[in-house]
């Protein structure tokens, strides 16, 4: 499954991420809005309920396409400069977890203001993107749109080790119980159980995420410490609290998992 990492092979990860990316965040706006008023402080209805429901749109669709060429430019390029022909299939996992990190931090510099600015349209639906974004510079600066870059880099890296080596494996083995390559089809439907299963397992991690980014300049949230963060909802919520939003973002997730992984192999195939 090693991507290849040469120049033609860069450009087409790229390309194939970044369309994957845009398909996968448009489709599935809806359910993210709800799933970051269910996680708000102010709670579900306050911020908004089922009203707006494509409030903060225009920064996911700006965003989307560049972040997740990104992502998959560094994961590919990473597995390729790490693999070696005598490497041991054990060391595979090892591999897919290390490119995937790459990839989501670097991804990440693209992906958090677009999300800081779009998670703040979605609790504020009567405020436009744009005013979003010029209230975000003038009361914060640029450091206000990298506010939660930890907390989404410490949610992400823990996400994309539990799902791409799980992607990867059920991809593997799925190849080997039919005897040829996964279809685009198959691959997505290891990269919707795949996603599922991840996105359940960070949910906290996420809920901890949501509530920096919201959080009002200056407030204890807002410095960023998503152990502070998490101890606060637990302390106000219980464990309910911590996996607020799990059912809309295992959906998600699990349907992102299936669009973009099976779109990124189909766009990568018909590229290359």
């Amino acid at each position: 499954m090693a991507g290849g990492g040469g120049g033609g092979g860069f450009w087409v990860s790229l390309a194939a991420g970044g369309i994957a990316g845009v398909c996968v965040d448009l489709i599935l706006f809806p359910l993210d809005t709800i799933k970051t008023r269910l996680q708000s402080p102010q709670g579900f209805k306050k911020a908004g309920g089922f009203r707006g429901i494509y409030a903060g749109v225009p920064s996911a669709a700006v965003g989307s396409f560049p972040n997740a060429a990104a992502f998959f430019a560094t994961y590919e390029y990473v597995k390729y400069a790490l693999h070696s022909d005598d490497s041991s299939q054990y060391l595979a996992p090892v591999t897919h977890m290390l490119a995937a990190s790459f990839g989501e931090v670097v991804a990440c510099l693209i992906r958090v203001p677009s999300e800081v600015v779009k998670q703040r349209a979605q609790v504020s639906p009567s405020s436009s993107t744009f005013q979003v974004l010029s209230n975000t510079l003038y009361q914060e600066g640029i450091r206000g749109f990298y506010r939660g870059y930890k907390s989404t880099v410490l949610r992400e890296i823990p996400f994309s080790l539990v799902q791409f080596p799980i992607w990867e494996s059920l991809k593997d083995l799925w190849s080997w119980k039919q005897g040829h390559v996964v279809d685009s089809w198959q691959s997505a439907v290891c990269g919707a159980f795949a996603g599922g299963f991840a996105a359940a397992v960070t949910t906290p991690l996420d809920v901890a995420k949501t509530r920096i980014m919201l959080a009002k300049a200056g407030s204890s949230n807002a410095k960023g410490n998503v152990l502070s963060a998490l101890y606060e909802v637990w302390k106000k919520n219980g464990v309910s609290g911590l996996f607020a939003g799990v059912i809309p973002r295992m959906t998600a997730i699990s349907l992102g998992g299936f669009i973009f992984l099976g779109t990124y192999d189909k766009a990568r195939s018909l590229l290359l």
